[in-house]
């Protein structure tokens, strides 16, 4: 629901980081404590007498009398070890635990499955006295909102209290969790719950290294088994913490997921240390002959390949380097970076396009061929790569990745752009038209007119149903982790307020749907809306808290709050708000270099005023939307250093004015209409 206009006094008063997050805290999901109560009971069936007595902190007296169960409800998605509290029991009891992210997996029988095949088995106490019982920690639960108690005899057994230790962010004192870097405000409540339940998701899927999946085992039995392998005992990775996938499941690294969930990370808890540690396990397992990197990391089939997600752990050092501005592991790790790249260039033939062999990717079908979704990540890796090698003053790869650069672009618009549909195609054989590969051919800046990128936007907006965007690439699915490059295309395309609107309709959906957690991100359903997602034959699989869902996270910071880290660390950056239909925002994340922060507020008859922050040993650019109508544009110096500067914009719908060589400060821009 839009609300009305958030008044913000522009206080030229010094902007705090830790200050501004906590003004926004009733927001932020993540617990002030990492032991975690019950905040409800769900349902109760069969005599349990006092189940509501072990909701909250304090000691209770539940009774199971018979066979029984009672659901707990956490009030939101967390993950942990639990512990029961276990009073009068006759003996011989067994008392048994489920878990389930979403109330439409609740059951007596079994949890939501870590396989594609089965549920897993419910975790079984026998207590022989009174006393605190606590589940094996190869058995944490990385994600539920819902907790079962089972009982299935006809003895009495007493429980007093159930506990369970949060364990996500491991390397976080107890009272940091809480402690965001970053932070995101706007008129639009719904819209700022969204920020945080993405910032919030990638905190679940961020877990120590020695819990992560053993999936040899979640590979054992049929579709209508239960298992008890569901073990959590793998180690992943070197390090206190790892960034995963998914907080329940996998539980290993994917370098696909990781590029949406690291720019959610950066302007939110900028927990940097984990994505390193991430990226360090995918490069360990590099090919020492090819040069080719893993599909995913330990704990994953070790000599399974994509083409796609080998490049994405090639951006992942690009994006670290960005935002951590680390210099001395950007000059460690690019041996193996242009080994990696030079593979992946091997793979273009004659065509000018890499021919894609093999088929694994973010589970879309049909990946193969001159696919316009492997060709464009290529090329934007391309284009990162010349990044990093001007960082590093390594001229020996300029030409080559220009040059291959220049030739995938060309070949892709020549043989894959459909001009009647306003689409790419998915290969030249091909009549499907992907969310993926049209959403990254604009992403990656391989279009090569500005009208293809309205185009592209236009139609997928079109394909758009109730519960969000179509993956046509993956039957009938909705990918949020395809989405999300799909939201930077509406930005891209100059439409935020396009951008907005998806997001509303499809993350809302998320946050709020039946069946959904009200905290984290589903990794993906069906365009029903229903809780199928079509690469999986077992709905119970799927994940409720997955990184790779979290793009608005990023993008409302990015692209609507306009705060754009253009060098490492944000040594140079663009402000560029799109506010599309909001009428203000205030958002800022903090690099190792300071406070990056803005206010935009729009006001009466097309005015408006902006507050910026950035740290004073940087310097940039700021790009600003004017409303229609002719006025005059104030930029001044709030440091005193600098004299105005003043333009006067003629009507111009849509039209920018462009400032360069703003040095870090604190600035304000006001803009009134002169009629």
């Amino acid at each position: 629901m839009k609300l009305a206009a958030v008044l913000i006094n522009f206080s030229v008063a010094s902007f705090a980081a830790q200050a501004l997050a906590v003004q926004y805290e009733q927001y932020i999901l993540a617990p002030s404590s990492r032991t975690l109560h019950p905040i409800s009971v769900y349902n109760v069936d069969g005599s349990v007498v006092g189940a509501e007595s072990l909701v909250g902190d304090d000691l209770g007296s539940a009774t199971f009398q018979g066979i029984s169960a009672v659901t707990f409800d956490y009030g939101k998605e967390i993950g942990g070890v639990v512990s029961l509290t276990i009073g009068e029991v006759d003996d011989d009891q067994y008392i048994g635990i489920t878990f389930a992210e979403s109330s439409l997996w609740i059951s007596g029988i079994g949890s939501d499955g870590g396989s594609f095949s089965q549920f897993d088995s419910p975790l079984w106490f026998r207590p022989s006295g009174p006393g605190v019982y606590t589940v094996p920690r190869e058995y944490e639960r990385g994600g539920f909102r819902y907790l079962s108690l089972i009982k299935n005899s006809t003895e009495t057994l007493e429980v007093t209290q159930v506990t369970t230790h949060f364990t996500p962010m491991p390397h976080y004192s107890e009272d940091a969790l809480r402690n965001y870097t970053g932070f995101f405000h706007s008129d639009d409540e719904l819209v700022n719950r969204i920020w945080y339940a993405g910032a919030y998701t990638n905190q679940l899927c961020t877990i120590s290294p020695v819990y992560g999946n053993s999936l040899p085992w979640l590979l054992i039995g049929n579709s209508d088994e239960i298992s008890a392998y569901w073990f959590s005992n793998t180690t992943i990775s070197n390090g206190t913490s790892v960034l995963v996938d998914g907080a329940r499941r996998d539980r290993l690294v994917w370098a696909g997921d990781m590029a949406i969930a690291v720019p959610g990370i950066v302007v939110s808890t900028n927990d940097l240390i984990s994505v390193r540690n991430s990226l360090d396990s995918l490069f360990a397992l590099q090919n020492g002959t090819t040069g080719q990197l893993p599909y995913a990391g330990v704990g994953f089939f070790p000599d399974s390949y994509s083409e796609t997600y080998h490049l994405y752990t090639l951006i992942g050092v690009a994006n670290y380097y960005l935002y951590a501005n680390d210099i001395e592991y950007l000059s460690n790790i690019w041996s193996q970076w242009k080994t990696a790249m030079d593979y992946s260039i091997s793979q273009i033939d004659d065509s000018g396009l890499m021919n894609v062999t093999l088929s694994a990717d973010w589970l879309r079908f049909g990946m193969g061929a001159h696919n316009i979704e492997a060709n464009s990540i290529l090329y934007h890796t391309l284009q990162q790569g010349l990044i990093l090698s001007r960082a590093l003053n390594d001229s020996g790869v300029t030409e080559l990745y220009t040059e291959v650069a220049e030739t995938l672009k060309s070949s892709a618009n020549a043989l894959l752009w459909n001009e009647t549909a306003g689409f790419y195609n998915d290969n030249e054989t091909s009549s499907l038209h992907p969310q993926d590969g049209n959403s990254w051919a604009v992403v990656a800046n391989l279009t090569d007119s500005p009208e293809k990128v309205a185009r592209i936007s236009a139609n997928l907006q079109r394909r758009w149903g109730p519960y969000g965007a179509p993956a046509p690439e993956a039957g009938t699915a909705v990918s949020p982790f395809i989405s999300g490059f799909e939201l930077q295309t509406h930005f891209a395309a100059g439409n935020a307020t396009r951008a907005l609107e998806l997001m509303r309709l499809q993350w809302g959906y998320m946050l709020d749907g039946p069946y959904m957690t009200n905290s984290s991100f589903i990794e993906g359903y069906e365009f029903s809306g229903a809780l199928h997602y079509a690469p999986y034959p077992n709905d119970v699989r799927i994940s409720h808290a997955h990184g790779w869902s979290t793009g608005p996270t990023s993008t409302l910071t990015f692209n609507v709050a306009g705060i754009v880290l253009e060098g490492p660390g944000g040594a140079t950056w663009q402000i560029k708000p799109q506010l599309g239909d909001l009428q203000s925002v205030h958002a800022g994340f903090s690099t190792g270099l300071g406070l990056f922060e803005n206010r935009y507020e729009k006001q009466d008859n097309g005015t408006f005023k902006m507050v910026f922050e950035t740290p004073k040993s940087t310097k940039g650019r700021l790009s600003i939307e004017h409303s229609e109508c002719a006025g005059t544009m104030v930029l001044r110096d709030l440091g005193g250093a600098c004299d105005d500067t003043v333009v006067d914009v003629d009507s111009n719908p849509g039209g920018r004015v462009e400032f360069a060589n703003v040095v870090g400060g604190r600035w304000e821009i006001d803009f009134k209409c002169s009629s």
